[in-house]
């Protein structure tokens, strides 16, 4: 398409030069002065009109040489000068006004010379080289018409593309406040609150050590949990406040700014410590995964076992995850008292888990099984994988 859009006008041009060249022959042949020569001349001249678009000064001076030859032997009338009109039009177009003014003015200064009225005085031939020059002039200032009419639109189109920009920017600005305040919400709103759990859950753990007390598990995985939470919240706000920076950084301890995988034996952990049996296969050879694969398996993992240990009391929990040849496969089954005829309604968490497995081009199952309990099941498509 680019290839045809660079030679339409080529093309255009040469139909232009071509018909201005079969005019000029028949005048030629139609006129009894006219020779071999001339015939040439007015050939030459009109094909000049090639480059009336590339090159505008090239066929200005080339055309406006053989049309004088015409005009000096064989006086053929206006039609010697349709060619030199059409030059000055594409000059004065590109500019070259001064260019076009001196041809205008040589031309119309040969053809007064070779049109001087003869004896009888009627010049007659005078009054057609009156008519050129009306002609000429209207040429100028279409060309100046047309010249103005394309600066207009050009800059119209500027304008245009400065304006998008500037919408663009203006929208990111916006995002960009919204996503600050947004984290502006989140610290005030949670973190506060997160911090009051874990401290008291620290002020009654320290306090059943100086008491010698067993320490409750529930209480240690309270405030191992709230500190998981305060991680990545602060994690969270960092990729709000500056999206490009902080992504995949590191923390203030030197821990990954976003769970992933490699902390899954922490969160099984936690899960066991709430009175939660759960137990983690791994199949496959490990290997580094892709970040939004990594965080998405971490995030299926626990939305999983938070439903069991929610909706299916005293159910255990089996995790299982595989290292395909092109996928991440993670599934979590539970023996709990999910009924196959009456599934239940998905909850944000499920949805969250579709979203999340949608976004990565993956497949998602959660569904009581056959045999009782609910499994969930996230095939992750990966991109690097051979």
């Amino acid at each position: 398409m680019r290839f045809l859009d660079g030679w339409r006008p080529l093309a255009q041009d040469g139909l232009l030069a071509a018909a201005m060249a079969v005019l000029l022959s028949v005048v030629m042949l139609y006129s009894p002065r006219a020779g071999a020569l001339d015939l040439a001349a007015g050939i030459a001249g009109s094909l000049a009109l090639v480059a009336w678009r590339r090159a505008p000064l090239v066929a200005l001076f080339a055309s406006t040489a053989f049309m004088l030859v015409i005009a000096a032997r064989t006086q053929p009338g206006p039609a010697a000068a349709y060619p030199v009109m059409i030059a000055v039009f594409a000059a004065v177009r590109a500019g070259h006004q001064v260019a076009a003014a001196l041809v205008s003015l040589a031309f119309l200064g040969a053809g007064v010379a070779v049109n001087l009225p003869g004896a009888d005085g009627t010049g007659q031939n005078l009054q057609s080289v009156a008519l050129l020059i009306g002609w000429f002039v209207a040429a100028g200032v279409a060309a100046t018409v047309t010249r103005h009419r394309q600066a207009y639109l050009e800059e119209a189109e500027q304008r245009a593309a400065e304006a998008e920009r500037t919408r663009e920017e203006a929208a990111l600005r916006r995002a960009g406040e919204e996503r600050l305040r947004i984290a502006r919400e989140l610290h005030d709103s949670l973190t506060h609150s997160i911090s009051v759990i874990k401290v008291q859950a620290g002020v009654a753990v320290h306090l059943a050590h100086r008491r010698g007390e067993d320490v409750p598990p529930a209480l240690v995985a309270i405030q191992e949990a709230s500190g998981d939470a305060m991680r990545e919240l602060r994690a969270t706000l960092e990729v709000l406040r500056d999206p490009d920076g902080a992504e995949g950084s590191g923390g203030p301890d030197g821990e990954a700014a976003v769970s992933g995988l490699d902390r899954l034996d922490d969160l099984v952990e936690r899960a066991r410590s709430t009175g939660l049996r759960a137990t983690v296969t791994v199949s496959g050879a490990r290997r580094d995964l892709p970040s939004e694969v990594d965080r998405a398996a971490y995030r299926i993992v626990q939305e999983a076992l938070t439903n069991v240990s929610r909706h299916s009391g005293g159910a255990a929990a089996a995790v299982c995850v595989e290292y395909a040849a092109g996928a991440l496969v993670v599934r979590v089954d539970d023996d709990g008292k999910a009924d196959p005829d009456a599934p239940p309604v998905p909850g944000k968490g499920l949805l969250g888990m579709r979203e999340r497995v949608a976004e990565l081009g993956g497949r998602l199952r959660a569904e009581p099984r056959p045999e009782g309990g609910f499994t969930v099941r996230a095939e992750l498509p990966l991109e690097d994988a051979s």
